[in-house]
């Protein structure tokens, strides 16, 4: 029987965290679909989920053998650094310390890059359009999948962080296609702001659940967790706030 107590802030940990990796990977496919044809952007594509598809079969049946306790224990230590990672940057974006993430700006940069390694070539080849597809979303399906296993593995919350990691997908699909340009309107830094914080509330938890800590209100604890990396992070950005300069008149 699936416990929704822990499995809704799982789906909901993997939806976040799934968006913000696959809106990055759709921008740089469709810089490859605009300026080369949607042939390389979905060869790419394809070519890397076939290879994501192989990592998941292979590391599948070796989750299986690793004790519960010692895969627990791992996968809370590298969740925490990951998860304080994000929450470090989206504070320090929030604060003004450096820029936003800006999807028109990489959508821009990114063109600029693929037109000048294609004028390059003695002629243009659409082969060197798929690599950058096939990189970007290999890369972000990579991360995608760490995620996944991170917030799933140990309680049985494969699928239910797997559904939530194919929905956020599945959205940016069809909103992407729909508006056929860089999703900029999405509140990146708020995501991964938010992520951050589930991310390494998640960490913890399976950390100690790892060294065998029995948490007071057991799955429940995660909420509070959550709540101290909230203000942790909100207090932080608000220490290194930069001021606003004065407008000499």
């Amino acid at each position: 029987m699936l416990d929704w107590s822990t499995a809704t802030p799982a789906i909901g940990a993997a939806f976040l965290a799934s968006l913000v990796e696959v809106v990055e990977a759709f921008t740089i496919v469709l810089v490859v679909a605009t300026l080369r044809g949607w042939k390389p952007a979905v060869l790419g594509t394809g070519a890397a989920l076939a290879t994501l598809g192989a990592v998941v079969l292979v590391l599948g049946p070796l989750l299986d053998r690793v004790p519960l306790h010692a895969l627990q224990l791992v996968i809370g230590v590298l969740l925490l650094l990951f998860g304080i990672g994000w929450l470090r940057k989206a504070s320090l974006r929030a604060a003004g310390v450096i820029p936003l993430h800006d999807e028109n700006a990489i959508f821009a940069q990114e063109t600029a890059e693929l037109s000048e390694a294609v004028r390059r070539q003695q002629t243009s080849q659409d082969w060197i359009a798929g690599i950058a597809a096939y990189k970007a979303v290999l890369l972000e399906g990579l991360e995608v999948i760490f995620i996944v296993i991170a917030v799933g593995a140990g309680r049985e919350l494969l699928w239910p962080a797997s559904l939530g990691a194919l929905a956020a997908c599945a959205l940016v699909l069809v909103v992407g296609v729909i508006a056929h340009r860089p999703l900029s309107r999405v509140p990146e830094n708020t995501l991964k702001f938010g992520v951050g914080v589930m991310l390494s509330a998640f960490g913890v938890f399976w950390t100690g659940e790892g060294l065998g800590v029995d948490w007071p209100g057991q799955d429940l604890a995660l909420f509070v967790f959550a709540a101290v990396f909230l203000l942790a992070g909100l207090m932080f950005a608000r220490m290194v706030r930069q001021p606003v300069p004065e407008v000499v008149q």
